[in-house]
C-alpha cells in the first residue's frame, strides 16, 4: 500500500479538504503512475455534492488523469515505466459481456467500474479519482498519451475530449454534414474543435454573443445567441447533427426543431432534471433524440491519436490544490474558458 496526498469531500456540503488516501499494491496486471495534472469536471461537483445519487464519503473525484508510469506489475505489456500515459472515467469493466467483447466497455452490461465511486474488484474498496498524486490502474484501461501533446493541457481530453468525440465519429460528423454544438463551456468547446477537424460545418448555440470570438477561433463558421427568439426560427431545419453538451433543462422541442428531417440531437450533457421532449418535435421530420457517454477504451486512444494528428486541446486555466473549491465556484458560475486543471505538484 502506498500513503499519497489528495483532496476529499468530506461530505455533500462541506468543501473540499486535503486529506490522505491508499493506494493498493501493483498487482500482476496493474500500472501505477504519478500524478502530473487532473482535470476538474462538472460531473466531479455533481458527484460530490450527491446531486447524482448518495455515494459514500470521503470521495477522491477526478476522471481526467495524466502521469507518468511509476511501476508496473510483472503482466504488464503495455506501458513501461516513464510512459507518458492518462486514465479517464474507467478503470475495468466485466470483460465479458457483448459490449466490452465489442470494445465499448463504457456500455459494459454489468456496469463499469467508474474511476470513483466504484467497487474496485481489485480489493474490493471504493475507487478514488484523480484529485490525488498517484493511481493505480489495470494495465488495459491506462492510455498512451502522444509526447506532442502538452502535458499541461492534455487530461481534459480524457472526458471532455471524448465525449465529444465518440457522437460525432459515431454519427459520421464528417464534410457535408451541418453541425450545430449546443453551449460553449468546457464540453462544447472541445466539440467545436474536433468537428471542426472531421471536415464539418460547425454552428454554436449559445445563450448569448460573448464567446462568438471564441467560437469563429476553434473553427466554427457561425454562432448564435439562444435567448434571442429569432434564433430557432431562423435556423430551422437546418442541422444534420445537434449535440448538446450543457447540463441543465433546456426546451427540447424547440432544439429538436432545428434538425433536418432525418436528423438526430445527441444529449452528452447529464442535468439533474428530467427533460421533457413533445412528440410533435420528433414526429414530422422523423427525427431522433439520442444520449452518448463517453467512449470505449480504443475509440478514446483514437481520439488521443486524433488530436496528436490535428493539433487539438482544450483550452485550460492551471490552478493550485487549493484552489479546487473556488474553481467549483467558477464552474458553476460559468468563470472559466474552458476547463480548470490541477497541478498534481501542489499536493505535496
Amino acid at each position: 500500500m502506498r500513503t499519497v496526498n489528495a483532496y476529499a469531500a468530506p461530505s455533500a456540503t462541506e468543501p473540499l479538504v486535503k486529506t490522505t488516501i491508499e493506494r493498493r499494491d501493483v498487482g500482476p496486471d496493474d500500472v501505477e503512475i504519478d500524478i502530473a495534472y487532473a482535470g476538474i469536471c462538472h460531473s466531479d461537483i455533481h458527484t460530490v455534492r450527491g446531486e447524482w445519487g448518495d455515494i459514500q464519503y470521503p470521495q477522491v473525484v477526478g476522471h481526467e488523469i495524466v502521469g507518468h508510469v511509476r511501476a508496473v506489475g510483472e503482466n504488464v505489456t503495455k506501458h513501461q515505466v516513464g510512459d507518458l500515459v492518462g486514465v479517464g472515467c474507467m478503470v475495468n469493466s466485466c470483460r465479458e459481456c457483448e459490449q466490452c467483447l465489442a470494445g465499448q466497455e463504457q456500455y459494459c452490461l454489468k456496469g463499469n467500474v467508474g474511476t470513483y465511486t466504484s467497487v474496485d474488484p481489485a480489493d474490493g474498496t471504493i475507487t478514488q479519482g484523480g484529485y490525488s498524486q498517484a493511481v493505480v490502474v489495470d494495465q488495459d484501461f491506462v492510455l498512451r498519451v502522444p509526447e506532442s501533446l502538452d502535458i499541461e493541457k492534455v487530461a481534459p481530453l480524457l472526458c471532455a475530449g471524448i465525449t465529444l468525440y465518440s457522437p460525432l465519429h459515431h454519427w459520421k460528423a464528417g464534410p457535408g454534414m451541418s453541425v450545430a454544438i449546443v453551449g460553449l463551456g468546457g464540453l462544447g468547446h472541445m466539440g467545436v474543435k474536433i468537428a471542426a477537424a472531421l471536415g464539418a460545418e460547425v454552428t454554436v448555440l449559445s445563450q448569448t454573443t460573448a464567446k462568438q470570438e471564441d467560437s469563429l477561433k476553434f473553427g466554427a463558421k457561425a454562432h448564435y445567441a439562444t435567448k434571442d427568439p429569432e434564433t430557432f426560427e431562423t435556423l430551422k431545419g437546418s442541422f444534420d447533427l445537434i449535440i448538446n453538451t450543457v447540463s441543465a433543462k433546456v426546451d427540447m422541442g424547440a432544439y429538436l426543431g432545428l434538425l433536418k428531417v432525418d436528423g438526430t440531437l445527441v444529449n452528452v450533457g447529464a442535468p439533474s432534471e428530467p427533460l421533457e421532449v413533445p412528440a410533435f418535435a420528433l414526429l414530422p421530420g422523423r427525427r431522433s433524440w439520442a444520449g452518448s457517454s463517453i467512449g470505449g477504451i480504443k475509440e478514446t486512444q483514437e481520439m488521443l491519436d486524433f488530436c496528436a494528428e490535428h493539433g487539438i486541446l482544450p483550452e485550460t486555466e492551471l490552478i493550485n490544490a487549493e484552489q479546487i473549491n473556488e474553481a467549483y465556484e467558477r464552474v458553476l458560475s460559468s468563470d472559466v474558458r474552458y476547463r480548470f486543471v490541477i497541478d498534481a505538484a501542489t499536493l505535496a
